[in-house]
């Protein structure tokens, strides 16, 4: 029987568990030392969700670097607004540096390629996008993310950052919204 988890009014089922999240994890993170080991990036985390996976693939990486964190939303409840809202913006001379744009979760595309736009105008000497999970049925831009931890069907999910309602990001695991039987 699969990990369940209330959260307010929905049951949420484990897609995903820990030690499968934390493989796939030290294999993104390889990949990003083999590929940013001598660069010294800079990693920006999108808060709230993605805080735990930057975290995580930082370690994994195992690089010299520095992080930043913005924050962005577009949901609501259950459903994207289609509005980005950005909270917190960096800081930090993004010219000519390295950037790894780190995100919980890739559904429509929409925050992602706003964000991606904006940095590019500051003229970085690149722009990576790590996502912890990538719903590839959903994306309405063509938006390539190069770090991709999973592939997943266009469902709601919580869990390792993802929450519904600021509820379930402490899950270790995956939680998909369990449909009615």
């Amino acid at each position: 029987m699969k990990s369940t988890f209330q959260a307010h009014d929905l049951l949420f089922e484990e897609i995903i568990d820990q030690a499968t999240i934390a493989a796939r994890v030290r294999e993104l993170g390889n990949q990003l030392h083999t590929a940013y080991q001598d660069k010294n990036p800079l990693f920006i985390g999108v808060l709230n969700g993605a805080f735990i996976f930057a975290a995580d693939l930082i370690r994994a990486s195992g690089i010299t670097c520095e992080i930043d964190f913005v924050r962005m939303s577009s949901y609501r409840g259950l459903e994207s607004s289609g509005a980005v809202e950005v909270a917190l913006e960096s800081k930090i001379d993004i010219a000519g540096r390295h950037l790894i744009v780190v995100e919980d979760i890739v559904d429509t595309g929409n925050t992602l390629t706003m964000f991606c736009e904006a940095l590019q105008r500051q003229r970085p000497a690149s722009v990576a996008i790590a996502a912890m999970l990538v719903k590839p049925d959903a994306l309405q831009h063509p938006l390539q993310v190069d770090f991709v931890g999973f592939n997943i069907p266009p469902a709601f999910v919580i869990g390792y950052g993802l929450d519904y309602n600021e509820q379930g990001r402490h899950l270790p695991g995956i939680y998909q919204l369990r449909q009615a039987e």
